[in-house]
């Protein structure tokens, strides 16, 4: 038997006329996740909201846009948050970054191991090689889910040995760029790193999913030359501020690059929209800012 429980078995359950509704549950917090650990080759970093998040940098790509050569930390970082939901089972989501002839292997290999997809598709354009993000979510016992990923992640190029990952920051005027958004930068491979939570409560089959597990606006900085730095990431959205931040991002010229689901059932609907741009660091931070301001923004 698959010991994996899957959505559909999930909306079953909750669709019977018999059934009480269940309340909104929060993943507890979970003491050991050295097993898991011990599958996935490397050690996780505990994230708020009882999150243990691990990093898998595909440090093996040589991606360019333009004259910009991306690393890791700015849009090549594959990732998986797992919570705990008590027994040893687990949720765990995440979004693996592939080559094209890695995706199909992968699905594969996910699907075999109980693991489901919500999204597949681009979050830059004119890069080479292409890219492309798969997104995805499994529910059981935590060991099952860290074995599925390890098995599809040993179908790509992806390093397995743990990262290196440095600290440093990057030459950016990181104060001053705090100071514009009203949010503190964390260092990451040389790039500076924003992450900024939604005020609403975001829930999928009854279960809480906090910011850290892929909840929270991105926006990541990469310096070039001369104060200026190359931007992506990813601004989580209802359906009424789309539009409305999209004017922003275009009155700064900062490219939208795609605008697309990444879950199936969650509450409220979000909509997910990425961007690009290379240009004056502060005069992007700005203009990012006033974006922001169109979201219902927890501060």
């Amino acid at each position: 038997m698959n010991r994996l429980l899957t959505f559909g078995a999930m909306l079953v359950f909750a669709g019977c006329a018999s059934a009480p509704v269940a309340p909104i549950q929060s993943p507890q917090s979970r003491a050991d996740w050295s097993a898991v650990e011990a599958i996935l080759g490397r050690s996780g970093t505990p994230q708020p909201g009882n999150v243990y998040k691990f990093a898998f940098p595909r440090s093996d790509l040589d991606v360019r846009i333009g004259d910009v050569r991306l690393k890791p930390a700015l849009a090549l970082g594959s990732w998986a948050a797992f919570m705990d939901m008590g027994g040893g089972n687990a949720t765990a989501m995440g979004d693996l970054v592939l080559a094209e002839d890695e995706v199909n292997e992968v699905i594969s290999a996910l699907q075999t191991g109980g693991i489901e997809q919500s999204a597949l598709h681009n979050h830059v354009f004119g890069e080479t090689p292409r890219v492309i993000y798969l997104h995805f979510s499994g529910h059981g016992e935590a060991v099952v889910l860290a074995r599925t990923l390890r098995a599809a992640l040993e179908r790509t190029k992806t390093p397995l040995s743990p990262p290196s990952g440095s600290a440093a920051a990057p030459e950016l005027p990181a104060a001053e760029m705090d100071r514009i958004l009203g949010f503190t930068g964390k260092p990451n491979g040389g790039v500076l790193q924003y992450s900024v939570p939604r005020a609403e409560r975001i829930v999928e089959h009854g279960m809480e999913i906090p910011p850290a597990a892929g909840m929270a606006t991105a926006i990541n900085f990469q310096p070039t030359s001369n104060g200026r730095a190359a931007i992506t990431g990813d601004f989580v959205l209802l359906a009424s501020e789309v539009n409305p931040v999209i004017r922003e991002l275009r009155g700064g010229g900062i490219a939208v690059t795609a605008l697309h689901s990444h879950m199936l059932d969650e509450e409220p609907r979000l909509f997910f929209m990425h961007f690009w741009a290379n240009d004056d660091a502060l005069k992007l931070a700005t203009t990012l800012r006033h974006a922001l301001d169109k979201t219902n923004v927890k501060r």
